[in-house]
């Protein structure tokens, strides 16, 4: 296992002269020609336990993430499906590691049944499948991957905003169902149209370029003051955005803030002849009021990519047992229903399974927690591969008075090269690196350290 080590700087030169190559093309060249034979490589650290770290990969994970797991010498188990809870209950006490997308939920059951558990990866953006805090409370840092899906979702959104608007899915069923149904009525140009986003993030902001690059006009609402792309302009409340919008789209996490966020009365608000479009969490639109606020034709359609209860695998029904208004969701016109896919290119899923590989890989190989959702975010430089003798403590533990002292008493034989502790609510997370330690040592240093009263989890890596 290797991290990226940054380069010696140096000078690039340019030429005038056209070539085929672009600047950018010559500079990564460049740094490809100064390698990183005359630098300090990392060590690559292994668990002082010498039991062989075992992964679970559920919901079809990026082949390549799993290559990656398998390349470092890692056991990996690859399902393409998700896992029922008491699938995961009977099966999740032999694995190190688990990756998952948003169908598999990792309740506190399931985290109580994880005895060897160090880690979780959400191959996606949302972490609302996991219980954060359960997690946290048993020293698993959780992992996402919060930005790589975000064009994808903005390219569908854009689809879904002319599909909408030229009733595209109504006159394709016609036709292939033999009927000849040209017209013009009730379909439009979004050109100089106005699109609300709800939730000015990563996948908002590049939706925002986008309709501005359509000729639309783009208002947007936020918990937050941001600073608005091209033209777009923030509006001081949903209600506002909601009578201004031809067009709106939401793009929010699923916390009880936003449970039902788009119910009768927000539907009511919406201009008569307006589009909802929704590939956030399926928890944030009251569907039953929308299949009123469509049936009315208060709304002249809809998209929905996400639903309060999804199918587990695919061929699974999406019916009325599932959810108790499908069937007349399904029967309405210019409602446009997809299963979940706003992040399912082949681009952002290969993204996706290398942003999240790699930090789980930093976790188990180095105990770094940089990105982690729901832990300390702690870090600490790479010990030099020629630097024999060394080793990296990780420490979590309950954030309590105390532990600090206790932990330097265990070190204060040994020469403590560097230390990093860092804490996030009732959790704090501890990492050291320790020279000129005696293999020997090992085992009563970390016993001293694991009998600590605030003691979670401790790793040592050597």
């Amino acid at each position: 296992m290797s991290i990226n080590v940054p380069s010696n700087q140096q000078s690039v030169g340019t030429s005038a002269s056209p070539s085929g190559t672009s600047l950018h093309d010559r500079f990564r060249a460049a740094r490809r020609k100064n390698s990183l034979s005359d630098i300090r490589q990392p060590k690559i650290l292994h668990p002082l336990d010498n039991e062989g770290l075992k992964l679970l990969i559920l919901e079809n994970i990026s082949q390549d993430a799993v290559a990656a797991f398998r390349a470092q010498g890692w056991y990996v188990d690859h399902y393409t499906k998700a896992f029922s809870e008491d699938e995961l209950v009977e099966k999740i006490g032999q694995y190190h590691a688990i990756g998952i997308r948003s169908k598999t939920k990792i309740t506190q059951r399931v985290l109580e049944a994880a005895s060897k558990l160090l880690v979780i990866g959400c191959f996606c953006i949302g972490t609302n499948q996991v219980d954060l805090n359960a997690a946290a409370r048993a020293g698993i840092p959780v992992f996402n991957s919060p930005f790589s899906n975000s064009r994808s979702v903005a390219e569908l959104v854009m689809s879904e905003l002319i599909a909408l608007s030229r009733q595209l899915f109504e006159r394709s069923f016609e036709m292939r169902n033999g009927l000849w149904n040209k017209q013009s009525k009730g379909c439009w140009e979004i050109r100089g149209k106005t699109l609300g986003i709800v939730g000015y993030g990563h996948i908002g902001s590049q939706l925002s370029v986008l309709a501005e690059a359509f000729g639309m006009k783009v208002l947007f609402h936020d918990v937050v003051n941001i600073m608005p792309l091209g033209s777009a302009r923030q509006v001081e409340s949903l209600s506002a955005l909601l009578s201004q919008s031809d067009f709106v789209t939401l793009h929010v996490p699923e916390i009880p803030e936003t449970i039902n966020m788009i119910s009768r009365d927000q539907l009511a608000q919406m201009k008569k002849g307006s589009y909802l479009i929704n590939n956030a969490r399926g928890k944030v639109v009251d569907i039953p009021e929308l299949i009123n606020a469509l049936k009315s034709k208060h709304l002249a359609g809809a998209a929905m990519d996400v639903f309060p209860a999804e199918p587990g695998a695919n061929g699974d029904p999406f019916d009325d047992q599932l959810n108790p208004w499908a069937s007349a969701l399904c029967a309405l016109p210019n409602v446009i229903l997809t299963p979940h896919i706003g992040g399912s290119t082949e681009e952002a899923q290969k993204m996706i399974g290398e942003e999240v590989a790699q930090a789980l890989s930093r976790y188990l190989g180095y105990g770094s927690t940089i990105g982690a959702v729901n832990f300390p975010e702690v870090d600490l430089r790479a010990i030099p591969a020629d630097q024999g003798g060394s080793i990296r403590i990780c420490h979590v533990h309950r954030n309590q008075p105390g532990v600090l002292k206790q932990v330097n008493e265990a070190l204060s034989p040994y020469n403590v090269e560097k230390q990093y502790t860092d804490s996030k609510g009732a959790i704090a997370y501890l990492m050291a690196d320790i020279s000129d330690i005696s293999f020997k040592d090992l085992p009563h240093l970390r016993d001293r350290i694991v009998s600590t009263d605030a003691n979670i989890i401790t790793r040592l890596l050597t």
